[in-house]
């Protein structure tokens, strides 16, 4: 009898895990036949476990973000908080704001920044003035689409919702889909891109917009504090005798700002993080060109990789390339971090990437206190979910 349970214990077992170990048998097999990709998995020390075309480039798509996550931490540092600084001219009241490149100046920071500012006497403002200079007039990162889609944000020094409006369109009416967020005039204009219901729409390809847009959303929130606030809105560079009123220091640490960047792929984020970068290496505003120099020279000085290309930080553009190695390679330094990262699957952190004809993955396999550094490079056509499946075979098998 016992001897008849346990067949029977075992035969269950058996049908349970079976659809999936065919499963990820069958994803193993048929990234064997592929033409054009490449696999790289190591142990944590090092050691190879599973390889091909490991020094084959590929387009990384946002498994780049990796390398843009890594530069700000080993930069800046996990702690750090971007910080903005407010000017206020008495004489003709003039609000001044430098923009520091923070990309999570959301509506909630905007609340606190108007409260400071009431606490430091500021009670009438004819006009606000942006100072755009840490980044170059006019940018735009390559790769970047046309579409409305927030993916396609163009960065800017000064940005609010990552240059994104969220807004609801009901029976011709504009409101607001977010309550703490007011509704503006430029976000009333956005009602043109769409009929009705719900929409996120990025402010557009001119990064005018964008700081249009962060002027009057600051205006409405002064307004709520009380304070009478002109409709002027300048552009230019601080006055030099002015002295700082307020300096704001995001509540999020840089940490808190790349984990969702990395959950979401959030390429404006990413594009913030490296323009900032650039800026603060450079001393000069930065642009495109700036952003790739800074990448790529301090990629090669730190991990002395030959044959490689980054464009911009989130992974837009398809004349990005990086091998499997050089991703595993990042990985290995980048543990201190990998917290950061997301889960894919169960015992799977990983960044994955995504563009027509790419699929990629990079990360860890994870068994108990082990880590095991792997990146999946796919630059042809397969199912969407292949990547994962996959991953989920070599994290039993390996």
């Amino acid at each position: 009898m016992k001897k008849i349970k346990k067949i029977l214990l075992t035969t269950l077992f058996v049908s349970l895990i079976a659809p999936s170990v065919v499963s990820a048998e069958s994803a193993l097999s048929r990234f064997s036949r592929l033409h054009n990709a490449g696999l790289l998995v190591t142990d944590g020390y090092g050691h190879t476990l599973k390889s091909k075309r490991a020094n084959q480039s590929f387009v990384p798509a946002s498994t780049t973000k990796l390398a843009t996550a890594w530069l700000a931490l080993n930069h800046w540092g996990a702690d750090y908080r971007f910080r903005t600084n407010f000017f206020f001219d008495r004489a003709d009241k003039t609000l001044w704001v430098k923009g520091s490149g923070d990309p999570y100046l959301v509506s909630e920071e905007l609340a606190k920044i108007a409260q400071q500012l009431v606490q430091r006497g500021v009670n009438q403002v004819d006009r606000i003035a942006l100072d755009n200079s840490l980044f170059e007039d006019g940018l735009v990162l390559p790769g970047t689409g046309n579409s409305n889609n927030p993916y396609d944000a163009v960065p800017s020094a000064l940005a609010a919702n990552f240059n994104t409006v969220n807004i609801k369109k009901r029976h011709g009416k504009v409101i607001s889909a977010e309550a703490q967020t007011p509704l503006t005039p430029f976000a009333i204009s956005m009602k043109r891109r769409f009929k009705s219901g719900t929409l996120r729409v990025n402010t557009g390809r001119d990064p005018h917009n964008a700081e249009r847009y962060f002027a009057e959303l600051l205006a409405a929130f002064l307004r709520q504090q009380g304070i009478q606030v002109g409709r002027s809105i300048l552009s230019g560079r601080v006055p030099a005798h002015l002295k700082p009123i307020y300096q704001h220091q995001n509540s999020r640490t840089l940490s808190e700002i790349i984990r969702p960047m990395l959950k979401y792929s959030t390429n404006f984020i990413a594009n913030q993080l490296a323009l900032s970068l650039a800026a603060d290496t450079y001393k000069k505003p930065a642009n495109a060109q700036l952003v790739k120099q800074y990448m790529n020279n301090t990629l090669r000085n730190n991990f002395h990789w030959k044959d490689f290309n980054l464009q911009e930080g989130a992974g837009l553009s398809r004349k990005n390339h990086l091998k499997p190695s050089q991703l595993v390679d990042l990985l290995n330094h980048f543990k201190p971090w990998k917290h950061l990262l997301p889960k894919k699957e169960k015992g799977v952190y990983a960044k994955s990437g995504t563009l027509k004809g790419v699929s990629t993955l990079a990360g860890y396999l994870v068994k108990g206190n082990e880590w095991k550094p792997f990146a999946l490079m796919i630059n042809q056509s397969v199912p969407h979910k292949l990547r994962n499946r996959i991953a989920k075979q070599l994290q039993r098998t390996l």
